[in-house]
């Protein structure tokens, strides 16, 4: 699937939606990105696995590991479509049993690949990625699907090669020229970017 009918997927099954939305940090923006809405999409979750698949082809990696949550599906398809065994991180970590935080197979010393749906600050890609060392894994790559650009591509890059398949610029951009926006949404995406370029 090419980055433009991507994009237009992401829009007509509401992964992107534009209005006035107050995000987590306590701030409010125009576009809000929900990609928890993509497993009910089966065509779209296995699009955006081999695009990442296509993206990452040739560099070195044994293990798959989805941030959690939103990235676990993607991680999932992209496991099943190129048989390439995953490892999940738990986010709260078990107080019975075997105390776990990385279920799954893996020796110490594997390369493991971590798949991100969005990166904003990049924190959690951090997170997941330490205790991976910590289990003694080896993270070279990360990806994911949507740059905000908010600086976390660039702080993850301190650390790790990091790959990106869109940007927020990008995926605006494309709307614009996409004629599936009504008047409203047209003049919210070009104050957001002009904002943006303000800043």
């Amino acid at each position: 699937m090419q980055k433009t009918s991507l994009i237009t997927s992401l829009y007509q099954t509401g992964c992107i939606q534009l209005g006035e939305f107050l995000l987590k940090n306590g701030s409010t923006s125009s576009v809000y990105i929900n990609l928890r809405k993509i497993i009910s999409y089966p065509d779209v979750l296995r699009a955006v696995a081999s695009a990442m698949w296509e993206k990452m082809h040739g560099q070195p990696f044994e293990l798959l590991c989805g941030v959690p949550y939103t990235a676990l599906p993607i991680a999932t398809c992209f496991s099943l479509q190129q048989n390439i065994p995953m490892i999940m991180r738990r986010k709260e970590k078990k107080e019975y049993g075997m105390k776990q935080s990385i279920e799954g197979e893996f020796e110490a010393g594997q390369i493991c690949l971590v798949i991100e749906d969005i990166i904003t600050s990049g924190s959690s890609i951090l997170e997941t990625a330490r205790d991976l060392q910590q289990a003694g894994l080896q993270i070279h790559d990360v990806i994911a699907l949507i740059d905000r650009q908010e600086g976390g591509k660039q702080n993850l890059s301190q650390h790790f090669r990091t790959h990106t398949l869109l940007t927020l610029t990008e995926i605006l951009q494309t709307l614009l020229t996409s004629h599936l926006l009504d008047t409203k949404e047209q003049k919210l995406i070009e104050t957001f970017l002009a904002e943006k370029v303000a800043v």
